[in-house]
């Protein structure tokens, strides 16, 4: 009987993990990890802010590879661009949603990505909400550890 409940435990303990993982994007981070060369692409000496308002919400994939995303495009009084603000399965359950057609502000790393600029969203204000995605030293909130 023993024997039967730690054979059952481990597989409990496996499946479990299994799950775990495939939930945070095909085993682990699905390179939204800070060891990716995504996240390396971050650059505090290029962070701006920028406001506008959302123009669309899309589930995109930054680079081949990778889980999937949570981008929007912003259009501002200057530009249109698109804003990067992580991994799918980290956004998604997020209790502050953006929507197409909200008025915020955005600060991140402005960075080129397949020849476009692209920023690489920190904090995404809206109205008095206040989305932290990145520290102050660019690591993701979503990540487990620090450098």
């Amino acid at each position: 009987m023993k024997r039967f409940v730690r054979v059952a435990m481990a597989g409990v303990v496996v499946f479990l993990t299994g799950t775990m993982a495939m939930a945070q994007g095909m085993g682990g981070s699905g390179g939204w990890g800070m060891r990716g060369s995504y996240q390396r692409m971050y650059n505090q000496a290029t962070v701006e802010s920028v406001s506008g308002q959302v123009v669309s919400v899309d589930t995109m994939m930054p680079m081949k590879g990778m889980g999937s995303g949570i981008h929007l495009t912003l259009k501002t009084d200057k530009e249109t661009i698109p804003v990067h603000l992580g991994p799918s399965w980290f956004i998604e359950r997020l209790d502050s949603k953006i929507e197409k057609g909200d008025r915020i502000e955005v600060k991140g790393s402005r960075v080129t990505m397949m020849g476009n600029a692209t920023i690489i969203a920190a904090e995404v204000k809206k109205g008095t909400n206040l989305l932290l995605l990145r520290d102050k030293n660019g690591v993701p909130v979503w990540s487990g550890w620090r450098r």
